[in-house]
């Protein structure tokens, strides 16, 4: 730190400290003003508007208290001229303060966190500051001092901080003229209309300011497109996988007019090429598994035969059998009116669909996402595999390689080396499932080498050739090593993008995120306020619950939102990954513990000690649950074992309605069942903490019973 930074530190905490020490506060009454203002209205004008700076710009409390005391000196107009150019100053002066000290010793400690914060900032910093201008969401010193850490210029900052208090210092400063009005400050004089509507006026500004910001928000995003007259529908919803068909479900069960737009098949990815199929993939590999370990349970069978065409066949026979949940006729019978075709979105109320122009109040994107293939040199010539061609496979390749140790790569992994093919895992990160601590993935890297997986982590493949008798992959090793990796067929399972080209959202200047999302806020609302996105299209999640809960406030809000507004919640939001064993997890992990900084305390039980699990030679895994230090408060639970995916909820349930681990540990488990694992891993970390000095007493008492 330089030594004039310093100096200037020094300085201000002089200030603010003899500020304390002598009874600032005094220059800040109304007595200090009043007694002056008859003889010298100028200079005590003058001397109000620089204190007003100094205490702004210090940041010292009072500075509500001045606003009003401006009223009842100066009047409500000559009030308005001073606080609210002393206010901006001051404001400015702050900033300039915090901008010059502390701004590029925060931006080099946190700048990794801060490069969204700075981008939003930079693109929209001045309508963010006046919003918090208009609307003080926080207290305005705060404003001043985290503003000047941001990218914002200061001629912005001074004429948005100026115009954004000016509605706001109109109501403070009318309440203090109201009360400078009042001729005697007894019971009767202060309850007057005049004083009683300004104080009103003060109670109820934030919601006007809120309501008169969305307006000028709206109107903003809204200009340059013209509002129908009338509409064919309440709501419009274009992707009929799990986030539309639930939006277009609860507009329906209100009796809405609700149209929903797919181009391909009902049910979206999940039902046609990815939960449903994946899972019955899984479960067929499962039973070959089974299979081979019944002789452990004295049951003699022979080496399982798998005929692949037929585990495909049954594959698909789930889906058939699970499509007409989500069908157009079921849709039709609830009242939705169903519409084949593609969807380009022309105006904030307008879609076009195959030539034919549809008009809704609203409309909800719910598009998905699709496969990422990445530029790999040779990779389109393999003719490669993905989450949505996978099912179409007829014959099982004798040697297949996995690009990705994400969730999709490690369950088709397991499921295709259990099948009868010899699996490649490729992952360019040090571990599979980098996301997740390193304990729990020990194990599920363990297990698929048992299994026969060969695993090559930290390794990227940087080309591809393909010729008439073999094809292969070049790995590139951390240590500059690069390997030739043969195989049959290559699966691609680097990740999903979300499905925005096409519909419209870029000619109509709808708002997308770095990773390709669209950008929603927390009700769901685009860039465009009668537009609405969930789903895989709006993130931060690719899961189909996570689409459903979506789903929920999208066309909530979208019906009646003009009403009441629902923030989405993503506080307790499950994962499964369906490996064997199954693994699961709820809120925070360790790995993520530290690198938030959040203090927690870890208790872990192992599955090798529960009697169902040993019983069903299941007893491979773990439970483990982080808590706040000295708390029974749940932070964040993983369970790697036997359906861990039912077991989870269990936490899920407890997160959500804040109930801890003495709770679960009082709670009746049936025995002998896997759900008792999450009782006794309460019961561990009840164990940490038993008061051990009444325990002590309470043992010296017994003693003394038995005459000791």
């Amino acid at each position: 730190m330089s030594i004039i930074k310093f100096a200037l530190i020094i300085l201000i905490t002089l200030l603010i400290a003899a500020y304390f020490v002598f009874d600032g506060q005094q220059y800040l009454s109304l007595d200090f003003f009043q007694q002056y203002y008859q003889q010298q209205p100028l200079a005590v004008a003058l001397i109000y508007f620089a204190i007003y700076i100094l205490a702004t710009s210090l940041s010292l409390p009072g500075a509500a208290l001045l606003t009003i005391i401006g009223g009842l000196i100066f009047g409500l107009w000559l009030g308005v001229l001073l606080v609210s150019f002393a206010s901006a100053l001051g404001a400015t002066g702050a900033f300039l303060l915090s901008r010059f000290v502390l701004r590029d010793w925060v931006q080099a400690k946190f700048s990794k966190y801060l490069t969204a914060v700075n981008s939003g900032v930079e693109r929209d910093g001045a309508l963010y500051l006046f919003s918090l201008r208009l609307i003080p969401i926080f207290p305005f010193w705060i404003i001043n001092l985290v503003m000047g850490l941001m990218p914002i210029k200061l001629s912005t900052y001074y004429w948005v901080s100026q115009l954004g208090m000016l509605a706001g210092t109109f109501v403070f400063v009318n309440a203090g003229a109201s009360l400078g009005a009042v001729d005697e400050l007894s019971t009767t004089g202060i309850l007057t209309p005049k004083v009683l509507l300004s104080f009103a006026l003060l109670a109820v500004f934030p919601f006007i300011a809120r309501y008169f910001l969305a307006g000028l928000q709206r109107r903003k995003a809204l200009a340059g497109f013209k509002r129908p007259k009338k509409f064919d529908a309440n709501l419009l919803v274009i992707g009929a996988g799990s986030a539309g068909l639930v939006s277009a479900y609860i507009a329906a069960t209100v009796r809405a007019k609700v149209m929903l737009v797919e181009q391909a098949r009902m049910g979206g990815d999940c039902l046609n090429t990815g939960c449903v199929p994946s899972k019955a993939l899984i479960r067929a590999a499962r039973s070959v598994r089974d299979i081979e370990k019944a002789k452990t349970f004295g049951i003699k069978v022979g080496v399982p035969e798998v005929d692949f065409a037929a585990v495909m066949g049954r594959v698909q026979d789930a889906i058939t059998e699970i499509e007409p949940h989500d069908s157009v006729e079921r849709f039709t019978r609830l009242g939705v009116d169903c519409v084949a075709g593609q969807a380009r979105i022309i105006s904030p109320w307008e879609v076009e669909i195959e030539g034919r122009r549809l008009s809704a109040e609203k409309i909800i994107l719910a598009t998905g996402a699709s496969p990422i293939i990445p530029p790999i040199p040779g990779l389109a010539e393999t003719d490669p595999l993905t989450s949505e061609n996978l099912w179409q496979l007829q014959t099982l390749p004798k040697k297949l390689l996995i690009m990705g140790g994400g969730a999709i790569g490690c369950e088709m992994a397991q499921a295709f080396q259990r099948l009868g093919a010899q699996v490649i895992l490729v992952d360019a990160m040090p571990q599979l499932l980098p996301r997740e601590d390193d304990d729990m993935v020990a194990i599920v890297t363990k297990t698929l080498v048992d299994e026969g997986v060969q695993i090559i982590t930290g390794g990227e493949i940087t080309e591809f050739t393909s010729q008439a008798s073999a094809q292969s992959a070049l790995i590139s090793g951390a240590d500059g090593n690069q390997i030739a990796v043969e195989f049959d067929r290559v699966l691609v399972a680097v990740g999903r993008h979300a499905n925005t080209a096409g519909f419209g959202l870029e000619e109509l200047g709808v708002a997308t995120n770095k990773n390709g999302t669209v950008a929603v806020d927390q009700y769901l609302r685009t860039s465009c306020p009668t537009i609405f996105a969930a789903g895989d299209v709006a993130g931060p999640y690719q899961l189909t619950h996570a689409a459903g809960h979506q789903a929920w406030f999208a066309g909530v809000n979208a019906l009646f939102g003009q009403f009441k507004k629902f923030a989405v919640d993503y506080r307790v939001m499950p994962q499964v990954i369906f490996i064997d064993p199954q693994f699961a997890r709820v809120g925070l992990n360790e790995r993520e513990a530290a690198e938030q900084g959040v203090d927690v305390e870890v208790t872990v039980y192992d599955l090798s000690d529960l009697d169902r699990a040993i019983a069903d030679g299941d007893a491979n895994g773990m439970v483990k649950v982080l808590t706040g230090t000295g708390s029974d408060r749940i932070l964040g639970a993983t369970i790697l074992g036997p359906q861990a995916g039912e077991l989870i909820t269990e936490f899920v349930t407890a997160m959500k309605h804040n109930l801890g681990l003495n709770k679960i540990l009082a709670t009746i488990h049936s025995y002998p069942t896997l759900s008792e694992a999450n009782k006794y891993v309460a019961g561990e970390w009840k164990r940490k903490h038993v008061p051990e000095r009444l325990l002590h007493w309470i043992a010296k008492y017994y003693r003394w019973k038995l005459g000791r």
